[in-house]
C-alpha cells in the first residue's frame, strides 16, 4: 500500500499529493509517469511525476479533479493509502547538451513543466520558463518556478497575473528579443501545445511536445494512447510521453481526445452525488 504523507490543494480544482513509494522514487525522473488506483475496484489513471525524493522514498503527484476517479482520490486525506502505484513508466525528458531551453506551461500542464524546468536547472543550463493561466485564482507552482528559473514571464487570459496574453505571445517575444534557445519544451492543453510548436516551427527551434492522451494500461497493449507523429504511429506510454512537437497530428489527438468527456462528467456527477447521500 501506499501512504499519502501530504495533501495540499493548489486551487479549487487542482490537488498535490505527496505518495510514499520507495521504490519508485529510487528511479523517477522528470517527464515520466505513474499509474494508480485508489482501490482494487478503480481505475486506472496515469499522472505525470511531479517532483521526487529518493532519499525520502517519495513521488509526488498534481492532479486535476475532472472525473470519477480524480473525484475519489480527492476524497483521500493524509495516512490513507492508494491500492496501486506503478512506475516510473514513459521516457525522462533529454536534458543533456543544452546551454538554453525555453519551458513553456499551461494550465494543470505546469505541474509537468516544473519537474523538466528543474531538472534542467540543476545540470546548470539556462531556463526561461512561460507559464499561463486562465485567471490568478487558478496559479500553481509559482515560487517553485520562480526558484529555477533564469527569467519566469507570467501570463493571465484575464491580466490578473503577470501580463494579459497568451503563451506564444510572451515566447514570441523572448524569441524575437533575441534569445536564443536550443530548444522548447511544451506542456499544457493540446490547443496550446499546437500554436506553441507553430511558433517555434517558424522560427527552426526544435521542440519537445508532452503528450497525456488516453491510456489504459501503460503498457503499450491496449492502443488507447495511439497518436501520429510524422506519419508513424506511436504510443505515448512507451515511446513518450514527449515528441517532436514539429511533427504530431495535433487535429487528430484533440479529436480523440474529447471523445469520453460527455462520459466522464456523467461519471464525476454520479460519484458527487453518491457522497452527498453517503453525508446526509
Amino acid at each position: 500500500m501506499y501512504r499519502i504523507l501530504e495533501k495540499r490543494a493548489l486551487n479549487p480544482t487542482v490537488t498535490l499529493m505527496k505518495i510514499e513509494a520507495p521504490a519508485v522514487a529510487k528511479k523517477a525522473k522528470a517527464g515520466q509517469f505513474i499509474i494508480l488506483r485508489t482501490d482494487e475496484n478503480g481505475e486506472r489513471i496515469p499522472l505525470t511525476v511531479a517532483d521526487y525524493n529518493a532519499e525520502e522514498g517519495s513521488v509526488t503527484v498534481i492532479f486535476q479533479i475532472v472525473g470519477a476517479t480524480t473525484e475519489r482520490l480527492n476524497r483521500l486525506n493524509e495516512g490513507d493509502c492508494l491500492h496501486d502505484f506503478v512506475g516510473p513508466l514513459g521516457k525522462a525528458t533529454n536534458t543533456t547538451g543544452k546551454k538554453k531551453v525555453a519551458v513553456v506551461g499551461g494550465g494543470v500542464g505546469c505541474a509537468i513543466a516544473f519537474p523538466v524546468a528543474k531538472s534542467f536547472h540543476e545540470q546548470g543550463t539556462e531556463v526561461h520558463t512561460v507559464a499561463g493561466f486562465r485567471t490568478k485564482d487558478l496559479v500553481i507552482l509559482e515560487d517553485e518556478f520562480a526558484a529555477v528559473s533564469d527569467r519566469f514571464a507570467r501570463m493571465s487570459d484575464d491580466g490578473s497575473w503577470g501580463e494579459k496574453g497568451l503563451v506564444t505571445d510572451a515566447l514570441r517575444k523572448l524569441i524575437e528579443s533575441g534569445e536564443v534557445y536550443d530548444e522548447v519544451i511544451t506542456i499544457g492543453p493540446l490547443p496550446m501545445m499546437k500554436f506553441v510548436c507553430k511558433l517555434t516551427k517558424e522560427f527552426n527551434i526544435p521542440t519537445v511536445a508532452s503528450m497525456n492522451p488516453i491510456m489504459i494500461d501503460g503498457t503499450g497493449m491496449c492502443g488507447g494512447c495511439r497518436l501520429t507523429v510524422g506519419g508513424e504511429m506511436k504510443f505515448a506510454c512507451v515511446d513518450g510521453p514527449e515528441f517532436d512537437g514539429h511533427l504530431i497530428d495535433f487535429d487528430e489527438a484533440i479529436a480523440r481526445s474529447s471523445m469520453y468527456r460527455p462520459f466522464e462528467r456523467s461519471a464525476h456527477e454520479q460519484v458527487c452525488n453518491l457522497y452527498r447521500k453517503e453525508a446526509q
